[in-house]
């Protein structure tokens, strides 16, 4: 009875741990578009991983007495740093300066899609069913509404670059997801996300700094150190605590409904409070979109029971 107490204690907090990432994740795309107004996206990016990352690191070795990773750990949690906050977190806030926050949050959203295409090319580990097709099929269509509906009303080679940085933002995200499910690391994942997110403070700095795109500390704004606080705060340490904490608790295909809701919050958000232009050609193309990843998803859950029921021959 106290067993059973406690598991339901534990989904309970899960469905919270849920519903925080699924709206503050949103809320971060709107922060970041007014924070990179104030300070050069990829400099941002670098000061939100150092404090965030020290929060998270200096915890875990001062009150959890965890020592540091071993090598073998190192070269993991690099890797995981590059693909998951330099590529992916970096170059997707540096989108923001070329495009509509709606148009990257649903680009970076596409993720599970390019997912199973990885591990259908390279690993053959997916099978791409009609219900998997139709899936992209809609993914892309959807982003195809809102691009379309974006990109002729302000065609430059800036809304270019920023499809572009988008996109690779998001192929890295799904790389590391990859990455992370075929290498497991023995590290407490808060542990370990701060330590990836000090490696690329560093590397986002050094880029910055190299692209001459800094301004000194002491010229930001108290506008930029707010929105920096709330994305250290509610962006970093709330939303990844909530996520990784969401995924032990409650099976995935729960725990990934993140996913579909961060989008749609990133565009109404911005409808709002950064008065981003939002028709129904654009929420209609978020839904589609957000609805194609749902069946990619579900096709693949689908296709996972049926292999773990098919005997073996």
């Amino acid at each position: 009875m106290v067993l059973k107490e406690k598991i339901n204690s534990g989904k309970g907090k899960g469905y919270i741990a849920l519903t925080l990432t699924s709206t503050l994740w949103g809320t971060t795309w709107v922060a970041s578009k007014i924070g990179i107004e104030q300070i050069p996206a990829l400099q941002m990016a670098s000061i939100r991983q150092l404090i965030a990352g020290l929060c998270f690191v200096i915890f875990f070795m001062i009150f959890k007495k965890l020592p540091l990773p071993t090598f073998k750990q190192w070269r993991w949690l690099f890797v995981m740093a590059i693909l998951m906050f330099v590529f992916a977190n970096g170059l997707s806030t540096w989108s923001l300066k070329y495009i509509p926050t709606g148009l990257s949050a649903l680009i970076g959203a596409l993720y599970p899609l390019s997912v199973v295409l990885i591990e259908r090319i390279f690993f053959k580990a997916q099978r791409i069913t009609p219900l998997t097709l139709l899936g992209f099929f809609l993914g892309i269509s959807g982003i195809g509404i809102v691009f379309y509906e974006s990109a002729f009303n302000v065609v430059s080679s800036s809304f270019a670059i920023g499809i572009s940085l988008s996109l690779i933002a998001m192929l890295s995200w799904s790389l590391g997801t990859v990455f992370i499910a075929k290498n497991k690391a023995q590290l407490n994942p808060y542990y370990a996300t701060g330590w990836q997110m000090l490696i690329s403070s560093v590397i986002l700095f050094l880029l910055s700094e190299s692209l001459h795109d800094t301004l000194p500390v002491s010229d930001i704004s108290i506008k930029g150190w707010l929105v920096i606080l709330y994305l250290v705060v509610f962006g970093s340490i709330i939303t990844f605590v909530s996520f990784i904490y969401s995924m032990k608790k409650l099976p995935v295909a729960l725990a990934s409904l993140y996913a579909y809701f961060n989008p749609l919050i990133a565009i109404v958000t911005a409808w709002l409070i950064l008065n981003e232009k939002l028709t129904m050609n654009i929420l209609w193309g978020a839904i589609v979109t957000v609805a194609g990843v749902f069946l990619v998803n579900f096709s693949i859950k689908r296709n996972n029971e049926k292999s773990l029921t098919e005997p073996e021959m």
